[in-house]
């Protein structure tokens, strides 16, 4: 194939191609190899209002799960008697989980429609949460939370194919929006875990209120997946649907850079959600500041997750981001390295500000796809790939921390992961789509 002549950043409305005449349609049926995949709109014919607001409610579970668990961990040990080495299971299970079950979602979504997928992700996140409180076994525990994590992972993927079957004009504003709801529900939850299992006596409660929020964000989905049922009935009827074309990202450039600068990216956000607060607490910092001042970076992460798509967006090139981004990490851990006392609220905004690589990432796995299928392709591959690598950070950062018993070593270790991710970035930045390197 050819890309088209408009070196832009996403493809023009009447771009037809190969796999744009069998991508799914916006209820995520197959469409006729005689049609071109309809660009969806927010309009009601779509129902774009409708699956917005699904995808804003699971976006708010995508990580309630985990933080909850995360500020409880203390309290779960005791109450479990958890090993050592379950709870350093129990901690790695999200990225295990996210880059094992997330392949299997392209696989998934090509049998059955995308709303009825994500009905089935958002159950198991449910039943997962409400089976983990409800056990006083560890192996059980860690294999209901599994099972929670498991929603999630498929979740994480189905997301961007969504921005492109129903929403392909406007990426930026609704990747930015599910990133900022993502965001929100990442902080509330660790800011309410400890309160809520306070008031209810038990750390049951302060992990399996988020059980309700996962039932919830079912509720939109059942009458997308009925008429996505019947869509595809009336399809089966007219004409017989054109085989796919597979669209494999691990054979491509673009692919494995994708999955280098989402795994670099996330690397570095899981360590230092892991170890901001001890780096603090190192320079002196009482423990209860130190933990606001990791918050800090959360929360001032929420516009940034809101206006980073939206830029992404309309820039013809994503270079400028890219080298921005690596520039405020780089002050960042300069100064965490050298004045970590001193200047502590400005580390924590350039580095609110260099994490801005997530939201940048996963716009950028909707601008370089024509399709669906492209998308979610591109999605599992860049994501699960991208998690098994981020999966080390907190583990090296832990490792040179104990064997050096300061922060240089540990942040010269991040600001190598840096060089990786911006590398990477340059190559992401160009213009291009993944169904034209097959």
């Amino acid at each position: 194939m050819t890309p088209p002549p408009t070196a832009c950043a996403e493809a023009p409305a009447d771009a037809r191609t190969d796999a744009d005449a069998v991508a799914p349609t916006a209820d995520g049926t197959p469409g006729p190899a005689s049609t071109v995949a309809p660009t969806a709109t927010s309009g009601p014919a779509t129902g774009g209002l409708l699956v917005l607001v699904g995808m804003l409610l699971v976006a708010l579970n995508l990580r309630a799960a985990v933080t909850s668990l995360g500020a409880l961990l203390d309290e779960v040990r005791t109450g479990l008697a958890l090993s050592g080495t379950m709870a350093g299971l129990v901690t790695t299970l999200p990225t295990i989980a996210f880059a094992a079950l997330g392949a299997l979602t392209p696989w998934l979504v090509r049998r059955w429609p995308a709303a009825r997928v994500l009905i089935l992700a958002m159950l198991a996140l449910t039943v997962g949460q409400v089976l983990r409180v409800a056990t006083d076994s560890a192996a059980v525990f860690v294999l209901t939370s599994a099972l929670a994590l498991a929603g999630i992972a498929v979740a994480n993927i189905l997301l961007p194919m969504l921005v492109k079957q129903h929403f392909p004009h406007r990426t930026g504003l609704v990747t930015g929006a599910y990133t900022m709801a993502l965001t929100v529900g990442t902080t509330v939850a660790a800011a309410s875990a400890v309160p809520v299992a306070h008031a209810f006596g038990s750390w049951r409660a302060g992990l399996g209120v988020w059980a309700g929020l996962a039932a919830v964000a079912v509720l939109p989905w059942v009458p997308l997946a009925l008429r996505a049922r019947a869509a595809r009935r009336a399809a089966t009827t007219t004409a017989a649907p054109a085989p796919r074309v597979r669209i494999r990202p691990e054979r491509t450039r673009l692919g494995w850079a994708m999955a280098v600068y989402f795994g670099a990216q996330s690397l570095s956000g899981y360590a230092i959600m892991g170890w901001l607060a001890q780096l603090f607490r190192d320079a002196g910092y009482r423990a209860e500041t130190a933990g606001l001042l990791l918050a800090g970076v959360t929360a001032l992460g929420v516009p940034v997750a809101l206006l980073m798509p939206t830029l992404a967006g309309r820039l013809r090139t994503l270079r400028p981001l890219v080298l921005s981004l690596t520039a405020f990490s780089t002050a960042s851990y300069l100064g965490l390295a050298v004045a970590p006392h001193g200047l502590a609220p400005l580390w924590v905004l350039l580095l609110a500000l260099g994490q801005g690589a997530f939201p940048l990432i996963l716009t950028t796995i909707g601008l370089r796809a024509r399709t669906a299928e492209g998308t979610v392709a591109l999605s599992a591959f860049a994501q699960s790939t991208g998690y098994v690598i981020a999966a080390l950070g907190p583990l090296l950062v832990g490792i040179l921390y104990e064997a050096t018993g300061g922060w240089t070593a540990p942040i010269g270790f991040l600001l190598g992961a840096l060089a990786v991710q911006t590398t990477a970035g340059m190559v992401i930045a160009r213009p291009r789509f993944i169904e034209d390197e097959r």
